[in-house]
């Protein structure tokens, strides 16, 4: 099975879906067999790349995983797309240990075929993120450069320690990425020093800037790399694609 990479942050508004969205379309694009998971409620991920919801959650119907992922206009890009039920949503969010144990071994029996899997989370830290961290091998957190990062990050790097020792030991720290990026602001440069003095080489060399076109993209269906490939966010994703891969 290929690498499973979770993306998350209990903060919402803070490039998470951009970044699972990005991530994948750009790797995809790259000709790496690639698997798009959807476990936001809000099934930001499926419209992001032009699909739709679907009724009944993959990971609570009885039918296989593999009979539930989509197709995309993307080539090598495959999604399993998100659904806004509220019994489903409240199914997978209130799982007991085990029963979160046994969705993440459902998703992890049908990730053999893909290079890469990216699993968008909602912001949260309660099951369903749980769920995806019990199932991944590494966890990246976009954080935007604003006040309360250092706070976010916190919390989130607690849950993370948690599902390493009692849910998935393999689970690794994948980096800490730095979104809505803007050199011009001293609060930028700040949070740009803060992060990287505490985290050192956990954190990504790529910054995303603040960029209009990765606010549009989603509204048009397509990520930011068919969307607007010459733009500044097309081209730091590319460059994070790039990054996350050679740490391998």
């Amino acid at each position: 099975m290929g690498r499973v990479i979770t993306i998350a942050n209990q903060k919402g508004g803070v490039g998470k879906t951009t970044t699972a969205v990005s991530l994948a379309a750009g790797c995809a694009l790259g000709g790496i067999k690639t698997l798009l998971v959807d476990l936001d409620p809000q099934c930001n991920a499926t419209g992001a790349i032009g699909n739709a919801p679907v009724e009944r959650h993959p990971l609570v119907d009885s039918r296989p995983i593999r009979e539930a992922v989509a197709k995309t206009d993307i080539e090598n890009l495959e999604l399993l797309p998100g659904s806004q039920s509220f019994r489903d949503v409240d199914a997978l969010a209130t799982q007991a240990d085990n029963e979160s144990r046994l969705v993440a071994d459902h998703l992890a029996a049908s990730l053999s075929v893909y290079d890469l899997v990216l699993v968008d989370c909602p912001p949260s830290l309660g099951g369903l993120t749980r769920t995806a961290l019990a199932t991944s091998d590494e966890v990246v957190m976009p954080i935007q450069c604003e006040y309360f990062a250092m706070e976010g990050l916190t919390q989130m790097i607690e849950i993370i320690r948690q599902v390493m020792t009692t849910d998935n030991a393999r689970l690794e720290f994948g980096g800490i990425l730095l979104t809505m990026y803007e050199p011009e602001l001293e609060l930028t440069r700040e949070i740009d020093r803060e992060v990287r003095d505490f985290f050192g080489d956990v954190v990504f060399s790529t910054v995303v800037p603040r960029d209009v076109a990765l606010a549009e993209a989603p509204s048009h269906g397509q990520p930011i790399m068919n969307y607007a490939p010459r733009s500044q966010g097309a081209r730091a994703y590319i460059e994070l694609c790039q990054e996350v891969l050679d740490r391998v």
